[in-house]
């Protein structure tokens, strides 16, 4: 099957219907059921990526491969996802907090958040995840609670402040750490309790951006985990157990004299 590959436009008002469309011109798609606590939310995905991978790698040639990363459900983001299930959504005055995702893929983080009651500006650079979290948005009737946009966190600002910065897997590079810390800094609320929660896997450590951010946060992390069996009957699973790691890197602005 033949999809288009070119840039799309689409309309801010475009329907579910419409936006499935758009997607199904690009990639075989299906949505899948995806659960973290006691909410379950219908996710758009790819639906077979070693396929589209490999159609990838002839269409690209000897040219630059750029592989569809965004697309991936990451188990940091579900982690995440579960840690924010334990944060109070509403302030003390009853309004929703403020919550913004930065890099996020399909938006699983974001979706999350918006379903338990936060109000959340889900992020990233790349047309086909925006398009994707848009459906998502939709799809689980969060219209009221999350909104889409792009956002280049090494270069944009986008003029307001939020209570809470989350990102996942966005450490991965060294040359992006000093703008996004200026970008985190131009977007947390000044709010004393305000909070950025940044997750990535146990393995990939990120002293770099730490040692950018200590100057001006005080920073915890915490590691989370999960054990994951691979049923045997899927094609090349061992039914094996596999552990899942993540660090949740928890930062707050210090109170500078």
């Amino acid at each position: 099957m033949s999809h288009n590959t070119s840039p799309i436009a689409v309309s801010d008002d475009a329907s579910l219907d419409e936006l499935l469309a758009l997607a199904g011109a690009r990639y075989d798609v299906r949505f899948e059921p995806v659960t973290v606590g006691d909410t379950t939310l219908e996710l758009l995905q790819i639906a077979d990526m070693v396929a589209l991978i490999d159609r990838l790698t002839r269409e690209s040639a000897d040219g630059p491969l750029e592989l569809p990363f965004w697309a991936r459900i990451w188990p940091t983001s579900i982690l995440l996802s579960y840690f924010l299930g334990r944060m109070e959504p509403g302030s003390s005055s009853g309004a929703a907090k403020t919550m913004l995702e930065i890099g996020a893929g399909v938006g699983i983080c974001g979706l999350f958040a918006a379903a338990r009651g936060f109000d959340v500006t889900i992020t990233d650079i790349h047309p086909d995840a925006l398009l994707f979290c848009r459906i998502n948005v939709l799809k689980n009737g969060l219209s009221a609670n999350a909104r889409v946009c792009r956002a280049d966190f090494s270069v944009d600002r986008l003029g307001r402040r939020f209570d809470y910065i989350i990102g996942s897997e966005v450490l991965y590079l060294e040359d992006i750490h000093r703008a996004l810390v200026k970008f985190l800094s131009a977007h947390l609320s000044l709010e004393p309790e305000a909070e950025i929660l940044l997750a990535r896997d146990y393995h990939r450590k990120a002293p770099t951006f730490l040692r950018r951010a200590a100057p001006d946060y005080d920073i915890a992390e915490r590691t989370l985990g999960y054990k994951e069996t691979t049923p045997p009957e899927q094609p090349g699973a061992t039914g094996r157990i596999e552990r899942q790691l993540t660090t949740i890197t928890r930062m707050r602005a210090k109170k500078h004299a």
